[in-house]
């Protein structure tokens, strides 16, 4: 497994099973999103879509840094 995600990405087959939308749309939500920085987006994703802590974490870290993150 040395081309598995690590991360951020790890948690995307979760998210996708668990919310029913594609990473690629909770992306798409996040680069519309109004608020802005790390801690506001991830309160959002709760509040909003109701993700769960780590599910929104993960998205928000790899949306602000996706060079720093593989993606399967």
């Amino acid at each position: 497994m040395a081309n598995a995600p690590h991360g951020p990405a790890s948690y995307f087959p979760a998210i996708e099973a668990r919310y029913g939308r594609g990473v690629d749309e909770w992306l798409t939500l996040l680069d519309a999103a109004e608020p802005t920085g790390h801690t506001a987006l991830v309160a959002w994703l709760k509040t909003e879509h109701g993700l769960g802590h780590g599910h929104a974490n993960a998205l928000v870290q790899y949306h602000l840094h996706p060079e720093k993150w593989a993606r399967a």
